[in-house]
């Protein structure tokens, strides 16, 4: 019987996944990380179990509404827990914000900013005071009326829409109409309501032109097709959409790269005529603090922004001096983390992930608690080495301040910054599911089995294989880039080799790779029909014409539900329904290999609808997804689980691991393929029915990368990865630049974005943005090998790669 003054936590017993049984002690009042290569189990050690529990105990604890909802949601698999206070959970999270979300937004320091206005701001006078919310873009008291509180509005003109007034209409004279059926249907409709189609555009009426352009009726009538030869087509009831409407409608709601490329091609943003961009209605504008509008202060840097708070709070009235230290406190944990150039209005869609994740951060950090467990998911993902060291001095403040903070992490300067290391493996899956140490860090060197140790104690009698430096075939050349923060830049990336971009969080790494040189490939390839995504961004591009094809790789989720899987992304379960569809059993009850697909009725649990999981609401949290009470997670109904393969039932083969189901199918080679290449990108611990939900963006980017190597590859082609290696653990980081490297010796080019200075030792190329985020980013501070780059004077990345080069 422990004390309930037990500085520890102590777990007993725990089964989570694959975790083996588990008996653990971890100091409270810490920093404890959890280290092991990637599927290992500590995860499930740090949130499936010790969170997942102080979860449970915080649902026993309110309502009995929500205390039902236990049995559904579920109790993490653990015998017991002793020691245990309540507990804070930051995980990733990386679902793409919508574009009213900003910096103010994902920190809350709008909502202080605008009562800060509504309480002590200057009024005109005879104004009446406004609540918040009408200092807010995103309310519909504050929404200028106009714009809806987006600040710009999107125009066209008939040069726009016809640039070639000769054609007619049959001819393709409105460019911005859609292709195929959908556009024919288009000049039908205006033919049976009349207007000439075969006339050339500029011959119609300008009464007529500007009907066809600008309408915003839409008629219906009865279209008789011409009919073809041997075909017969019916009457159907058409309605007319005018270009403007279409194209506007495009670009708001396609989900289509290309199209909606092709729509702001006919589109010119402007600032909103009404509210001048400010967002807001008049009567907010007309209120000032300190001498400016909201709409002013939400521009300025967050560092400049706490410089005219300090001035304007030190000999204000009570009230101002209240909101304004409030405001300057919350501020201050978001400069500290290096976010001092980050504006409130800027929108979160131009954040890069390492600026999300430590805007999260520092919200978590000011909430005030103490006397809890904070447990983190790999906080330094997506940092520069430069920002580790503040985030590191940010968690220590966390546990200075009487909490207990849990990290999962596989930096190593954050490991050797433990009080308490908790390593769990050996190896993934099956193979892992151990605590191999729990203590300081120090005596992690005395445990040989650990994946982790050689990378925590590197050998000076083993020095790093040194590789050949590649000489490029060839160079992309983007001159006079413009976007966001790179402004006038020259960039040249080499070909056939590979090449690593560095930089600080907001230097504008993402912003150069991800959106300009991709954007002038994406163009290239789709031809004229779409350019213009990339082409804005840059003067002029050559050289695009060594390249053949662009592979994108990118960290967005696979899907956004637990439908979802690894064996449905990467086709692999055709080749498994069509086995099971084969199997004597099958062929006896006629079953097809739809039946044992889990998106169409027939063979489905019909009570998930083959999710194998229900969504539970609950009042006051986020809604959570907990296992069908009728399939238990299966899938599918009763009888299409009678059919086995080789033993197996399907919902038992999509429980595999990709370790084990490659020795399941060897022998038939469309599986093979698909799960040689999850192994050779370090992915043989994942299920092959795993949900979506559960991956992170590291495995979703392997998983699309995997897909991309089952594929026969023709031609030159150019691999964009943006941080490949977030969430890799050192071990799986040297099996993943194998593949990497290996897409280079055949020929292709891979250009990475990337932190880990590990990885930019190794490669032939380097370009490094800077010197820091934001105004004072952008430009590339230095370029060429990586013992180039690392002598330079001006490089932040510079001393970090030198330490790792040993130089």
């Amino acid at each position: 019987m422990h004390s309930p003054h037990d500085p520890y936590v102590r777990v007993r017993g725990a089964r989570e996944h694959n975790l083996q049984d588990v008996n653990v002690d971890i100091p409270r009042d810490t920093l404890t990380v959890f280290t092991g290569v990637s599927g290992s189990g500590k995860s499930s050690l740090a949130f499936g179990t010790i969170y997942a529990e102080a979860q449970r105990r915080y649902f026993e604890s309110v309502a009995p509404y929500a205390r039902r909802l236990i049995h559904q949601v579920g109790a993490p698999a653990v015998g017991e827990i002793t020691g245990l206070p309540p507990a804070v959970s930051l995980e990733q999270r990386r679902s793409a914000p919508g574009a009213r979300s900003s910096v103010g937004t994902v920190t809350t320091l709008s909502n202080s900013l605008r009562m800060l206005f509504s309480r002590a701001g200057e009024y005109p006078a005879g104004a009446e005071r406004l609540d918040s919310d009408a200092f807010s873009p995103n309310t519909a008291a504050g929404a200028c009326p106009e714009c809806h509180g987006l600040g710009r509005i999107h125009r066209t003109d008939e040069e726009l829409l016809v640039p070639d007034p000769s054609l007619s209409i049959r001819e393709g004279a409105i460019a911005a109409w859609p292709g195929a059926w959908q556009g024919k249907n288009l000049r039908d409709v205006l033919d049976t309501l009349g207007y000439d189609v075969d006339r050339p555009w500029r011959e119609l009426a300008a009464k007529d032109r500007e009907w066809i352009l600008f309408t915003d009726e839409q008629p219906v009538v009865t279209v008789h097709p011409v009919r073809d030869a041997g075909r017969i087509q019916r009457p159907y009831q058409g309605t007319y959409m005018s270009a403007r409407r279409y194209v506007l409608h495009t670009f708001a709601d396609t989900k289509s790269r290309t199209l909606r490329a092709k729509a702001e091609r006919f589109l010119t943003s402007v600032p909103c005529p009404v509210c001048g961009g400010s967002r807001l209605r008049p009567e907010a504008m007309a209120v000032t603090f300190a001498g400016r509008t909201i709409a002013e202060l939400a521009a300025l840097p967050l560092s400049a922004l706490a410089e005219v708070l300090t001035g304007a709070g030190a000999g204000g009235e009570e009230t101002a001096r209240v909101l304004t230290g409030d405001l300057l406190a919350r501020i201050g944990t978001v400069t500290e983390l290096g976010l001092g150039y980050l504006s409130l209005d800027r929108t979160a869609p131009t954040l890069s992930s390492g600026e999300l994740q430590r805007l999260r951060l520092a919200t978590q950090l000011r909430s005030g608690l103490f006397g809890v467990v904070y447990v983190l998911d790999e906080p330094s993902a997506g940092l520069h080495p430069a920002d580790t060291e503040s985030l590191l001095g940010v968690l220590g403040r966390l546990k200075e301040a009487g909490n207990s903070v849990f990290v999962v992490e596989h930096q190593m300067d954050v490991v050797r910054r433990a009080d308490w290391l908790v390593d769990v493996g050996p190896l993934a899956g099956e193979h892992g599911g151990r605590v191999l140490h729990s203590g300081p860090p120090e005596g992690l060197a005395e445990v040989p089995e650990s994946a982790t140790r050689r990378f925590l104690f590197p050998s000076e009698d083993e020095p790093e294989p040194v590789r050949e430096t590649r000489t490029p075939s060839g160079w992309i050349r983007l001159s006079g880039v413009e976007r966001h923060n790179v402004r006038g830049v020259d960039a040249a990336f080499p070909l056939g080799v590979f090449t690593a971009v560095t930089g600080v969080s907001g230097s504008g790494k993402s912003t150069l790779v991800g959106q300009v040189l991709a954007g002038v490939l994406a163009d290239r390839e789709a031809g004229e029909e779409a350019a213009g995504a990339g082409e804005q961004f840059c003067a002029s591009a050559s050289g695009l014409e060594a390249v053949d094809r662009l592979v994108q790789v990118d960290q967005k989720p696979i899907g956004r539900t637990p439908r979802s899987n690894l064996a449905t992304y990467t086709g692999l379960f055709d080749t498994v329904r069509k086995l099971f569809a084969r199997t004597e059993t099958a062929r006896e009850r006629g079953y097809t290999a739809g039946r044992f697909s889990f998106n169409v009725s027939g063979g489905r649990c019909e009570t998930c609808q083959g999710e194998g999981f229900v969504s539970v609401e609950l009042l006051f949290l986020p809604s959570t997804y907990a296992p069908c009470p009728d399939c238990h997670g299966a899938r599918y109904n009763p009888k299409t689980l009678e059919v086995t393969l080789r033993g197996l039932t399907v919902a038992q083969v999509l429980d595999l691991t990709v370790e084990s189901a490659a020795d399941f199918f060897s022998g038939t080679p469309a599986a093979e393929r698909a799960l040689t290449t999850l192994l050779d990108v370090g992915l043989g611990y994942l299920r092959l029915g795993q949900p979506a939900t559960e991956l992170s963006g590291g495995e979703a980017q392997r998983i699309k990368l995997a897909s991309e190597l089952q594929r026969t590859r023709r031609g030159h082609t150019l691999y964009l990865l943006d941080e490949p290696t977030t969430g890799l653990h050192p071990a799986d980081v040297e099996v993943l630049m194998r593949q990497l490297h290996g897409l280079v010796d055949a020929h292709n080019t891979v250009v990475v974005v990337e932190h880990d200075m590990a990885v930019v030792a190794g490669a032939d190329h380097v370009i490094d943005l800077g010197p820091g985020g934001g105004d004072r980013g952008g430009r590339i501070v230095a370029t060429g090998t990586p013992q180039e780059v690392a002598r330079s004077a001006e490089s932040r990345t510079a001393p970090y790669l030198a330490k790792t080069l040993g130089s």
